[in-house]
Protein backbone atom coordinates (compact mmCIF):
# COMPACT_ATOMS: atom_id res chain seq x y z
CA UNK A 1 0.00 0.00 0.00
CA UNK A 2 1.17 3.57 -0.15
CA UNK A 3 1.93 5.54 2.87
CA UNK A 4 2.57 8.83 1.35
CA UNK A 5 2.58 10.44 -2.03
CA UNK A 6 3.72 13.41 -3.16
CA UNK A 7 3.53 15.47 -6.49
CA UNK A 8 6.31 18.15 -7.49
CA UNK A 9 5.30 20.43 -10.72
CA UNK A 10 2.82 18.28 -11.50
CA UNK A 11 0.09 19.35 -13.78
CA UNK A 12 -1.71 22.06 -11.34
CA UNK A 13 0.08 21.13 -8.22
CA UNK A 14 3.06 22.98 -7.73
CA UNK A 15 3.80 20.82 -4.26
CA UNK A 16 1.37 18.30 -3.24
CA UNK A 17 1.31 15.64 -0.22
CA UNK A 18 -1.27 12.56 0.47
CA UNK A 19 -0.80 10.90 3.55
CA UNK A 20 -2.65 7.70 3.74
CA UNK A 21 -2.31 6.47 7.24
CA UNK A 22 -2.88 3.02 6.19
CA UNK A 23 -6.31 3.16 5.19
CA UNK A 24 -7.49 1.07 2.67
CA UNK A 25 -9.73 3.96 1.09
CA UNK A 26 -8.21 7.75 -0.14
CA UNK A 27 -11.55 9.87 -0.99
CA UNK A 28 -10.31 13.05 -2.88
CA UNK A 29 -12.84 15.94 -3.46
CA UNK A 30 -13.10 19.05 -4.91
CA UNK A 31 -14.61 21.17 -7.61
CA UNK A 32 -14.18 20.25 -11.37
CA UNK A 33 -10.62 20.91 -12.32
CA UNK A 34 -8.97 21.36 -8.89
CA UNK A 35 -6.25 18.85 -9.96
CA UNK A 36 -8.13 15.70 -8.61
CA UNK A 37 -7.45 13.13 -11.82
CA UNK A 38 -4.18 14.86 -11.88
CA UNK A 39 -3.23 13.10 -8.45
CA UNK A 40 -4.50 9.72 -9.52
CA UNK A 41 -2.35 10.65 -12.60
CA UNK A 42 0.73 10.28 -10.59
CA UNK A 43 -0.27 7.47 -9.23
CA UNK A 44 -0.80 5.37 -12.08
CA UNK A 45 2.65 6.45 -13.47
CA UNK A 46 4.27 4.51 -10.50
CA UNK A 47 3.81 1.57 -12.08
CA UNK A 48 6.16 2.09 -14.77
CA UNK A 49 4.07 3.06 -17.69
CA UNK A 50 2.88 6.24 -19.73
CA UNK A 51 -0.35 6.31 -17.21
CA UNK A 52 -3.73 6.83 -17.57
CA UNK A 53 -3.84 9.47 -19.69
CA UNK A 54 -0.76 8.80 -21.59
CA UNK A 55 -0.13 12.11 -22.43
CA UNK A 56 3.74 13.67 -23.23
CA UNK A 57 5.82 14.20 -20.54
CA UNK A 58 6.27 17.76 -21.53
CA UNK A 59 2.80 18.35 -21.01
CA UNK A 60 2.51 16.72 -17.62
CA UNK A 61 4.96 19.15 -16.37
CA UNK A 62 3.31 21.92 -14.61
CA UNK A 63 3.24 25.63 -16.87
CA UNK A 64 5.59 27.80 -16.06
CA UNK A 65 7.52 25.45 -13.66
CA UNK A 66 11.19 23.93 -14.75
CA UNK A 67 9.81 22.07 -17.09
CA UNK A 68 9.86 18.64 -15.09
CA UNK A 69 8.17 16.85 -12.87
CA UNK A 70 8.47 14.25 -9.55
CA UNK A 71 6.23 11.86 -8.51
CA UNK A 72 7.42 10.16 -5.27
CA UNK A 73 5.54 7.59 -2.88
CA UNK A 74 6.40 6.05 0.37
CA UNK A 75 4.95 1.78 0.20
CA UNK A 76 3.84 -0.08 3.64
CA UNK A 77 6.95 -2.05 3.22
CA UNK A 78 8.82 0.86 3.87
CA UNK A 79 10.42 1.25 0.62
CA UNK A 80 10.78 4.44 -1.54
CA UNK A 81 9.44 4.37 -5.36
CA UNK A 82 10.13 7.83 -7.60
CA UNK A 83 9.55 8.88 -10.99
CA UNK A 84 10.54 12.05 -12.50
CA UNK A 85 11.11 13.75 -15.65
CA UNK A 86 14.40 16.54 -16.49
CA UNK A 87 13.57 19.00 -18.97
CA UNK A 88 14.88 18.29 -22.13
CA UNK A 89 14.93 14.41 -21.49
CA UNK A 90 12.96 12.13 -24.08
CA UNK A 91 11.45 9.95 -21.41
CA UNK A 92 11.07 9.45 -17.63
CA UNK A 93 13.08 7.72 -14.93
CA UNK A 94 12.56 5.62 -12.54
CA UNK A 95 14.61 5.23 -8.46
CA UNK A 96 13.96 2.79 -6.02
CA UNK A 97 14.96 3.05 -2.34
CA UNK A 98 16.92 5.84 -3.95
CA UNK A 99 18.89 4.23 -6.63
CA UNK A 100 18.60 4.15 -10.27
CA UNK A 101 15.70 1.60 -11.60
CA UNK A 102 14.48 0.73 -14.93
CA UNK A 103 10.85 1.67 -15.25
CA UNK A 104 9.65 -1.74 -15.63
CA UNK A 105 11.58 -2.53 -12.04
CA UNK A 106 8.28 -0.38 -10.98
CA UNK A 107 5.46 -2.56 -12.29
CA UNK A 108 6.88 -5.49 -9.61
CA UNK A 109 6.72 -2.90 -7.30
CA UNK A 110 3.11 -2.00 -7.59
CA UNK A 111 -0.01 -3.24 -9.57
CA UNK A 112 -2.15 -0.15 -10.56
CA UNK A 113 -5.47 -0.36 -12.42
CA UNK A 114 -7.67 2.11 -13.10
CA UNK A 115 -11.18 3.12 -13.75
CA UNK A 116 -11.66 6.80 -15.69
CA UNK A 117 -14.84 8.47 -17.29
CA UNK A 118 -13.51 7.36 -20.68
CA UNK A 119 -13.69 3.75 -19.71
CA UNK A 120 -17.34 4.08 -18.81
CA UNK A 121 -17.99 3.56 -22.68
CA UNK A 122 -15.25 0.79 -23.03
CA UNK A 123 -18.42 -1.66 -24.32
CA UNK A 124 -19.56 0.32 -26.67
CA UNK A 125 -16.54 2.08 -28.50
CA UNK A 126 -14.24 1.03 -30.58
CA UNK A 127 -12.80 -2.64 -30.30
CA UNK A 128 -8.84 -0.83 -30.36
CA UNK A 129 -9.97 0.76 -26.83
CA UNK A 130 -11.22 -2.69 -25.60
CA UNK A 131 -7.73 -4.22 -27.16
CA UNK A 132 -5.37 -1.59 -24.98
CA UNK A 133 -7.61 -1.97 -21.82
CA UNK A 134 -7.71 -5.63 -21.41
CA UNK A 135 -3.93 -5.97 -23.31
CA UNK A 136 -3.16 -3.25 -20.27
CA UNK A 137 -5.04 -5.65 -17.69
CA UNK A 138 -3.35 -8.62 -18.67
CA UNK A 139 0.09 -7.20 -18.97
CA UNK A 140 0.14 -7.40 -15.04
CA UNK A 141 0.44 -10.91 -15.05
CA UNK A 142 2.74 -11.27 -17.91
CA UNK A 143 5.37 -8.62 -17.72
CA UNK A 144 6.36 -9.06 -21.78
CA UNK A 145 2.67 -8.99 -22.41
CA UNK A 146 2.90 -5.11 -23.76
CA UNK A 147 6.45 -5.02 -25.04
CA UNK A 148 5.02 -8.15 -26.92
CA UNK A 149 2.08 -5.86 -28.12
CA UNK A 150 3.71 -2.90 -28.90
CA UNK A 151 6.85 -4.79 -30.95
CA UNK A 152 3.74 -6.49 -32.86
CA UNK A 153 2.92 -3.27 -34.20
CA UNK A 154 6.35 -2.00 -34.82
CA UNK A 155 7.29 -5.08 -36.81
CA UNK A 156 3.08 -4.61 -38.66
CA UNK A 157 4.75 -1.18 -40.11
CA UNK A 158 7.77 -2.75 -40.82
CA UNK A 159 6.11 -5.50 -42.98
CA UNK A 160 4.03 -2.50 -44.74
CA UNK A 161 7.48 -0.38 -45.33
CA UNK A 162 9.00 -3.63 -46.68
CA UNK A 163 5.96 -4.93 -49.20
CA UNK A 164 5.68 -1.06 -50.78
CA UNK A 165 9.55 -0.84 -51.36
CA UNK A 166 9.61 -4.26 -53.03
CA UNK A 167 11.63 -6.19 -50.59
CA UNK A 168 12.72 -9.72 -51.48
CA UNK A 169 11.26 -12.75 -50.22
CA UNK A 170 13.52 -13.81 -47.77
CA UNK A 171 13.45 -10.65 -45.91
CA UNK A 172 9.46 -10.83 -45.91
CA UNK A 173 9.98 -14.72 -44.64
CA UNK A 174 11.92 -13.10 -41.56
CA UNK A 175 9.27 -10.51 -40.60
CA UNK A 176 6.25 -12.61 -40.67
CA UNK A 177 7.97 -15.35 -39.08
CA UNK A 178 8.47 -12.53 -36.04
CA UNK A 179 5.17 -11.31 -36.62
CA UNK A 180 3.48 -14.93 -36.42
CA UNK A 181 5.41 -15.75 -32.85
CA UNK A 182 4.72 -12.56 -31.56
CA UNK A 183 1.07 -12.85 -32.42
CA UNK A 184 0.81 -16.57 -31.41
CA UNK A 185 2.16 -15.54 -27.55
CA UNK A 186 -0.02 -11.95 -27.77
CA UNK A 187 -3.07 -14.52 -28.10
CA UNK A 188 -2.45 -16.63 -25.68
CA UNK A 189 -2.22 -14.19 -22.71
CA UNK A 190 -5.48 -12.82 -23.64
CA UNK A 191 -7.20 -16.06 -23.25
CA UNK A 192 -5.38 -17.03 -20.34
CA UNK A 193 -6.07 -13.57 -18.42
CA UNK A 194 -9.87 -13.77 -19.66
CA UNK A 195 -9.64 -17.60 -18.38
CA UNK A 196 -8.66 -16.39 -15.37
CA UNK A 197 -10.43 -13.26 -14.35
CA UNK A 198 -13.71 -14.59 -15.31
CA UNK A 199 -13.02 -17.19 -12.35
CA UNK A 200 -13.72 -14.09 -9.83
CA UNK A 201 -16.09 -12.48 -12.33
CA UNK A 202 -19.61 -12.01 -10.72
CA UNK A 203 -22.86 -11.61 -13.67
CA UNK A 204 -20.58 -11.52 -16.24
CA UNK A 205 -18.22 -13.45 -18.65
CA UNK A 206 -15.16 -12.24 -20.78
CA UNK A 207 -14.27 -13.67 -24.05
CA UNK A 208 -11.88 -12.97 -27.06
CA UNK A 209 -12.35 -13.29 -30.44
CA UNK A 210 -9.76 -12.86 -33.19
CA UNK A 211 -8.55 -14.90 -35.68
CA UNK A 212 -5.20 -16.19 -34.03
CA UNK A 213 -7.18 -16.75 -30.71
CA UNK A 214 -9.57 -19.23 -32.28
CA UNK A 215 -7.11 -21.50 -34.20
CA UNK A 216 -5.41 -21.85 -30.39
CA UNK A 217 -8.89 -22.39 -28.79
CA UNK A 218 -9.40 -25.04 -31.24
CA UNK A 219 -6.43 -26.16 -31.57
CA UNK A 220 -2.86 -25.09 -30.46
CA UNK A 221 -0.42 -22.47 -30.33
CA UNK A 222 1.74 -24.09 -32.28
CA UNK A 223 -0.68 -24.36 -34.84
CA UNK A 224 -1.88 -21.17 -34.64
CA UNK A 225 1.84 -20.26 -35.63
CA UNK A 226 2.14 -22.16 -38.46
CA UNK A 227 -1.36 -21.03 -39.69
CA UNK A 228 -1.28 -17.74 -39.47
CA UNK A 229 3.11 -17.56 -40.85
CA UNK A 230 1.31 -19.05 -44.25
CA UNK A 231 -1.85 -16.78 -43.73
CA UNK A 232 1.16 -13.84 -43.82
CA UNK A 233 2.69 -15.55 -46.17
CA UNK A 234 -0.89 -15.64 -48.56
CA UNK A 235 -0.88 -11.89 -48.69
CA UNK A 236 1.48 -9.87 -49.19
CA UNK A 237 -0.60 -7.09 -50.98
CA UNK A 238 -1.31 -3.42 -50.59
CA UNK A 239 -4.58 -2.01 -50.59
CA UNK A 240 -4.31 1.55 -51.89
CA UNK A 241 -0.69 1.81 -50.03
CA UNK A 242 -1.83 0.38 -46.82
CA UNK A 243 -1.49 -3.30 -45.65
CA UNK A 244 -4.59 -4.73 -45.07
CA UNK A 245 -4.47 -8.24 -42.59
CA UNK A 246 -6.23 -9.84 -40.04
CA UNK A 247 -4.85 -10.71 -36.72
CA UNK A 248 -4.45 -9.96 -32.99
CA UNK A 249 -4.25 -6.44 -34.14
CA UNK A 250 -8.05 -6.78 -35.77
CA UNK A 251 -9.20 -8.98 -32.17
CA UNK A 252 -11.78 -7.65 -29.94
CA UNK A 253 -12.84 -8.31 -26.83
CA UNK A 254 -16.19 -9.58 -25.60
CA UNK A 255 -18.29 -9.31 -22.26
CA UNK A 256 -22.11 -10.61 -21.59
CA UNK A 257 -24.27 -9.48 -18.84
CA UNK A 258 -25.31 -13.19 -17.53
CA UNK A 259 -27.59 -11.63 -15.33
CA UNK A 260 -29.79 -9.87 -17.72
CA UNK A 261 -28.83 -12.13 -20.90
CA UNK A 262 -27.26 -9.52 -22.85
CA UNK A 263 -24.06 -8.24 -23.95
CA UNK A 264 -22.85 -5.46 -22.27
CA UNK A 265 -22.93 -2.76 -24.89
CA UNK A 266 -26.74 -3.61 -24.88
CA UNK A 267 -27.44 -2.42 -21.76
CA UNK A 268 -27.82 0.72 -20.07
CA UNK A 269 -25.42 3.04 -18.49
CA UNK A 270 -25.64 2.39 -15.24
CA UNK A 271 -25.47 -1.55 -15.65
CA UNK A 272 -22.34 -0.95 -18.04
CA UNK A 273 -20.43 0.69 -15.24
CA UNK A 274 -21.87 -2.18 -12.24
CA UNK A 275 -20.14 -4.59 -15.04
CA UNK A 276 -16.79 -2.56 -15.86
CA UNK A 277 -16.69 -2.52 -11.97
CA UNK A 278 -16.95 -5.69 -11.16
CA UNK A 279 -14.27 -6.22 -13.93
CA UNK A 280 -11.90 -4.45 -12.09
CA UNK A 281 -13.16 -6.19 -8.75
CA UNK A 282 -12.40 -9.66 -10.22
CA UNK A 283 -8.57 -8.25 -11.38
CA UNK A 284 -8.38 -7.06 -8.10
CA UNK A 285 -9.08 -10.59 -6.71
CA UNK A 286 -6.85 -12.70 -9.30
CA UNK A 287 -3.55 -10.43 -8.52
CA UNK A 288 -3.89 -11.32 -4.97
CA UNK A 289 -4.49 -14.73 -5.61
CA UNK A 290 -2.21 -15.01 -7.91
CA UNK A 291 1.06 -12.82 -7.04
CA UNK A 292 -0.01 -12.68 -3.55
CA UNK A 293 0.32 -8.49 -3.95
CA UNK A 294 -2.00 -5.90 -2.73
CA UNK A 295 -3.44 -3.77 -6.03
CA UNK A 296 -4.31 0.08 -5.74
CA UNK A 297 -7.32 0.92 -7.93
CA UNK A 298 -8.15 3.97 -8.97
CA UNK A 299 -11.79 5.41 -9.58
CA UNK A 300 -11.57 8.84 -11.12
CA UNK A 301 -15.47 10.29 -10.69
CA UNK A 302 -16.13 7.09 -8.91
CA UNK A 303 -19.99 7.94 -8.02
CA UNK A 304 -21.24 8.89 -11.77
CA UNK A 305 -24.02 6.60 -13.13
CA UNK A 306 -24.62 4.66 -9.97
CA UNK A 307 -27.33 5.35 -7.26
CA UNK A 308 -26.80 5.17 -3.27
CA UNK A 309 -26.96 1.70 -3.26
CA UNK A 310 -24.50 0.67 -5.77
CA UNK A 311 -22.20 3.17 -4.49
CA UNK A 312 -22.62 1.39 -1.29
CA UNK A 313 -21.99 -1.52 -2.49
CA UNK A 314 -19.33 -1.09 -4.78
CA UNK A 315 -17.18 0.01 -1.77
CA UNK A 316 -18.63 -2.50 0.36
CA UNK A 317 -16.83 -4.96 -1.97
CA UNK A 318 -13.95 -3.06 -2.43
CA UNK A 319 -13.10 -2.84 1.35
CA UNK A 320 -13.17 -6.84 1.14
CA UNK A 321 -10.58 -7.20 -1.87
CA UNK A 322 -7.18 -6.75 -0.74
CA UNK A 323 -6.47 -3.30 -2.09
CA UNK A 324 -5.70 0.33 -1.76
CA UNK A 325 -8.42 2.41 -3.40
CA UNK A 326 -7.99 5.96 -4.79
CA UNK A 327 -11.21 6.92 -5.51
CA UNK A 328 -12.09 11.19 -6.73
CA UNK A 329 -15.77 12.73 -6.75
CA UNK A 330 -17.43 16.51 -6.34
CA UNK A 331 -19.05 15.68 -3.15
CA UNK A 332 -17.56 14.20 -0.14
CA UNK A 333 -20.98 13.93 1.29
CA UNK A 334 -21.44 11.03 -1.66
CA UNK A 335 -18.81 8.46 0.08
CA UNK A 336 -19.87 9.55 3.73
CA UNK A 337 -20.17 5.62 4.83
CA UNK A 338 -17.04 4.63 3.32
CA UNK A 339 -15.44 2.56 5.67
CA UNK A 340 -11.57 2.76 6.17
CA UNK A 341 -11.40 6.04 4.59
CA UNK A 342 -8.75 8.71 4.28
CA UNK A 343 -10.50 12.66 2.76
CA UNK A 344 -8.65 14.82 0.71
CA UNK A 345 -9.99 17.73 -0.88
CA UNK A 346 -8.08 19.45 -3.41
CA UNK A 347 -8.90 23.18 -4.49
CA UNK A 348 -6.52 24.60 -6.78
CA UNK A 349 -3.92 22.18 -6.92
CA UNK A 350 -4.16 22.81 -3.14
CA UNK A 351 -4.28 19.68 -0.81
CA UNK A 352 -5.89 19.69 2.85
CA UNK A 353 -5.16 15.84 3.94
CA UNK A 354 -7.81 14.90 6.89
CA UNK A 355 -6.87 12.16 8.40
Amino acid sequence: MIESITLTDFRNHTTARIQTAGRKNIIITGPNGAGKTAILEAISMLAGDRGMRGAPMGEIARFGGNGGFSIYANLADESEICVYFNSGDTNRHARIDGDNATLSDLGQKLRIVWVTPREDRLFVDAASDRRAFFDRMAASFDSAHAGRVARHAKLLSERAGAIKNGANTNWLDAIDAQIAATATAIAAARIQYAGEVNYFLRDAAVSVDGMVESIILNSNAADAEREYLNYLKNNRELVNDKMVIDGVNKSDFGVFNNKLNLPANLTSTGQQKTTLLNLILAHAKLIFTKIGAQPIILLDEAAAHLDADARAKLFSELHETQSQVFATGLDSAVFANVPDATFVTCINGEINNIL
